[in-house]
């Protein structure tokens, strides 16, 4: 209950403070966007659109350690917190990455890894996972965490994100514009209003579809890296003993959720693959 208020604290932080920039923008510099032209709607869309996929990308690892209740380590207090420590610091060493903030949350068994660039990251493993893997298990998840780092997968689903926010956003307000336009030509701003927030609700669910299945690809990549980085054996066995935890004991926000694989709507919405297939990948990849 606490991280969903917080989220939707955050989302409405986001949108104040994009309209408050709107409004620094045409109050003292006179930049002014006329949404009754084409070109003036599709850069206010983009504007939404990437502006509150970019904020959050920066808020993410502050987010992440309020909502997730992740303690940092700042200096190892005992031998297993100086192994995970070192086994970070290495492995990052060997992925080209900066050092990356270490820390530990209370949860049930998973990992994620947030940050808005590559040299400025944040780790963390939940208490579950910690207490239920070996340690090669852990640093097979350690590792495919650092491979999402690596590839920027945080910038890239944020990308992403802004480029379809936009296009949900701008569709939305020309059918509302079309649907709510009387015979003369006016257009009813009531009605204008409640059919964009609709078409907006419809639209985010192909967008969100589109944007989980780019999710799902660089899972599999992900993998792939954890592979390279500690070996096949850590990563899969680590992935099959998870395989065997009932899914309302994994969920995590869905902001963070970068290790776990709960879905909603079923797999067509599911931002992982399926245990089973990520397995087989392992072993295609490692020629095992």
């Amino acid at each position: 209950m606490t991280s969903m208020i917080m989220l939707i604290l955050m989302n409405l932080a986001v949108m104040a403070s994009l309209y408050f920039t709107l409004f620094i923008l045409s109050t003292f510099f006179g930049i002014y966007i006329d949404q009754q032209s084409m070109s003036g709607l599709f850069m206010m869309a983009a504007f939404f659109g990437f502006g509150g996929s970019f904020v959050s990308l920066f808020m993410s690892k502050w987010m992440a350690k309020k909502s997730m209740g992740v303690e940092v380590i700042e200096t190892p207090r005992n031998e297993f917190e100086r192994w995970l420590v070192n086994t970070i610091e290495r492995q990052a060493r060997d992925a080209g990455i900066g050092m990356p903030e270490v820390g530990i949350f209370n949860a049930a068994p998973n990992a994620f890894a947030t940050g808005w660039d590559k040299n400025n990251a944040l780790v963390a493993v939940s208490s579950g996972l910690i207490e239920m893997m070996s340690r090669e298990e852990i640093e097979g998840v350690i590792a495919h965490e650092i491979s999402h780092v690596k590839n920027g997968d945080m910038v890239t689903m944020t990308l992403m994100q802004g480029v379809l926010n936009t296009f949900v956003i701008f569709i939305s307000r020309i059918l509302a514009s079309m649907v709510a336009r009387d015979r003369d030509g006016n257009t009813n701003q009531g009605m204008y209003f409640m059919i964009s927030m609709a078409l907006e609700m419809v639209f985010s669910l192909f967008a969100t579809a589109i944007l989980m299945w780019y999710s799902r690809h660089r899972e599999y990549k992900a993998d792939e890296g954890a592979v390279e980085l500690s070996g096949a054996q850590g990563i899969y066995y680590a992935l099959a003993k998870l395989g065997q935890v009932p899914r309302e004991q994994l969920a995590l926000n869905d902001d963070y959720k970068a290790f776990g694989f709960v879905g909603f709507l079923g797999s067509f919405f599911a931002s992982h693959p399926p245990i089973e297939a990520r397995l087989e990948h392992i072993k295609e990849y490692a020629g095992a």
